[in-house]
């Protein structure tokens, strides 16, 4: 297994997020998906090889079918083909880890569109029997597809967690027009991508996308579909009542809450838990896109 890419070394950063690293292009950004991995709100000192292009490529996949339908920032991945189009020297080791994309004013909001009822959405329905300021029928079970999919924002936290907030208060935070429009585009892919993804084994129970304003239009912007932000279930042996296997970063979740407690420094994952979690990765790109990963 090849060794994890933890940090980039290019000109002109912008931002470094748990994962991400975006570099300043002039009217484009530069997008590099290391192999970090963050779990629990702590991002670990160890990465998870080949994550960081699967992140990529996945985005890429999704971002070319859903063009038409909804406009984004993609413009290309990073290869030997389209190197050219960065104003400085990029080796190979950014090569399908990379997206150059147009360079979008982020609405501060996570859009979560959510199709089954799990995670904080579960948790919250036990309490409340709501999830998000929307009544849900009664006796829901976990895991369970809700009779309509919800869209569910939540603040957008650089540190911490993210808070779920109402719609009201979302068309406050960014505007009603654009509430309106990021909650219907958010609510046309997932319908779309849930099929597509249905189709080739996979259940996307919910999912979170990003929106930014370019030449004044509402645009998906960051990743599309990808593990790091959604929550992926095999189709085979899906069964309502209880948590369902995903293919993301589950094996690092549980292994560090077994073995780490909250103030102490991140420790390193140990390798079986990096190869577990490699291998769920792999796992949702080839049969999302039918191909492997390219090696």
């Amino acid at each position: 297994m090849p060794e994890a890419m933890l940090e980039s070394d290019l000109p002109n950063r912008l931002y470094r997020g748990k994962v991400r690293d975006t570099y300043d292009l002039g009217d484009k950004l530069l997008i590099v998906a290391t192999d970090r991995v963050s779990a629990l709100d702590v991002v670990l000192p160890n990465g998870i090889p080949h994550k960081g292009e699967v992140l990529s490529r996945l985005s890429a996949w999704w971002f070319d079918r859903v063009k038409e339908v909804v406009p984004n920032h993609f413009v290309t991945l990073l290869t030997a083909e389209t190197a050219h189009l960065v104003p400085f020297a990029v080796d190979e080791r950014y090569y399908g880890r990379s997206m150059i994309v147009r360079k979008a004013r982020r609405f501060d909001a996570e859009c979560i569109a959510r199709g089954y009822l799990a995670g904080s959405a579960w948790k919250e329905y036990q309490r409340e029997g709501r999830v998000c300021g929307v009544p849900l029928p009664e006796e829901l079970r976990e895991s369970e597809r809700l009779p309509e999919a919800l869209f569910t924002p939540s603040t957008k936290a650089d540190e911490g967690h993210d808070e779920n907030i109402s719609y009201e208060q979302f068309a406050e935070l960014v505007g009603e027009e654009p509430a309106n429009a990021i909650r219907m585009r958010s609510m046309a892919l997932y319908g779309y991508a849930h099929t597509v993804a249905l189709e080739r084994g996979i259940i996307i129970a919910d999912t979170k996308f990003e929106f930014g304003l370019w030449n004044e239009e509402v645009i998906l912007i960051d990743e599309c579909l990808t593990p790091d932000s959604s929550r992926f279930w095999p189709l085979e042996g899906y069964e309502p009542g209880r948590q369902q296997p995903s293919f993301d970063k589950q094996p690092v979740r549980d292994w560090l809450a077994a073995n780490w407690r909250e103030g102490d420094p991140p420790p390193e994952l140990p390798e079986d838990v990096v190869s577990a979690t490699t291998e769920r990765y792999l796992t949702a790109y080839r049969m999302l896109t039918g191909t492997e990963l390219p090696r």
